[in-house]
C-alpha cells in the first residue's frame, strides 16, 4: 500500500493507480475480522465489521474518488468499486446488490474472466434471488478453468442450499471440500455439508 500511494504521487492522473491503491487499502482493512479466534475463515457477510479499519477504508474510498474523477477507468478501479459497496454498508443487509451485480457484469465485458462470472453470480443471487444466480452458475459448469476450482462447487451449493435443495448442495459442497487446498476452509465445507445432512434428515422424519 506505501509503494501504491508513491505510485499514485508519481502518476497523479491515472486512473488505474488510483484504483489500484483503493482496492488495497479497502481490501486491507477487512483482514482483522476476516478469521476467528481459532483462525476460521469468517464469510464476509458474517464479519463483525466494527472490526474493520475505518481509517483504511477512508483512505480507500478517497483514493477511488479521485480514480472515477479522470477518464480511462479500468479493472483495478471497477473492482475498488465492487469493495467499496461493502465498505459503504453498515451491516450486510444494507449492501447495493444490484450495483455490485452491475459493476461486475462492467468488469466481466472489461476483462473476461470466469472467475469474474462467478463472483458475478454470487452477486446476482443477491440481489435478485438465489435463482439467477445459479442461472449464471449453471453456464460456468463446464468452464475448463474453473475445473478444479473449489469455490465453484462451493457457490453453487450455498445457491442450491438456498432453494432448499439440500441434497444436490450436499454433494457440492462435499465435492468443494475435497478440492480445497485450505484446510480451514475445508472445515468449514465439511460443516455445511452437515448442515445440509441435518436439513434432509428433518424432512424424512
Amino acid at each position: 500500500m506505501r509503494l501504491g500511494r508513491m505510485l499514485a504521487a508519481l502518476a497523479p492522473e491515472d486512473a488505474e493507480v488510483h484504483g489500484l491503491v483503493a482496492l488495497m487499502e479497502i481490501q486491507a482493512s477487512r483482514l482483522p475480522a476476516r478469521t476467528d479466534a481459532d483462525c476460521r475463515p469468517i464469510l464476509l457477510l458474517d464479519q463483525f465489521r466494527s472490526r474493520w479499519d475505518h481509517l483504511l477504508i477512508n483512505r480507500g474510498l478517497a483514493a477511488l474518488a479521485k480514480a472515477e474523477a479522470l477518464p480511462q477507468r479500468g479493472p483495478y478501479t471497477l473492482q475498488a468499486a465492487i469493495a467499496a459497496c461493502h465498505a459503504r454498508a453498515h451491516t450486510a443487509e444494507d449492501t447495493d446488490w444490484p450495483r455490485i451485480a452491475a459493476l461486475y457484469a462492467a468488469l466481466a465485458a472489461l476483462a473476461p474472466s470466469p472467475v469474474i462470472e462467478l463472483n458475478r453470480a454470487m452477486a446476482l443471487s443477491m440481489a435478485f434471488g438465489p435463482a439467477a444466480g445459479l442461472e449464471l452458475d449453471d453456464q460456468l459448469a463446464h468452464e475448463p478453468a474453473l475445473r478444479n476450482y473449489h469455490l465453484l462447487p462451493s457457490v453453487r451449493a450455498d445457491l442450491l442450499m438456498k432453494l432448499g435443495r439440500f441434497g444436490e448442495a450436499l454433494s457440492e459442497f462435499e465435492r468443494a471440500a475435497a478440492l480445497t487446498q485450505n484446510e480451514r476452509e475445508r472445515t468449514m465445507l465439511v460443516e455445511r455439508a452437515q448442515a445440509c445432512r441435518i436439513e434432509l434428515a428433518g424432512k424424512k422424519k
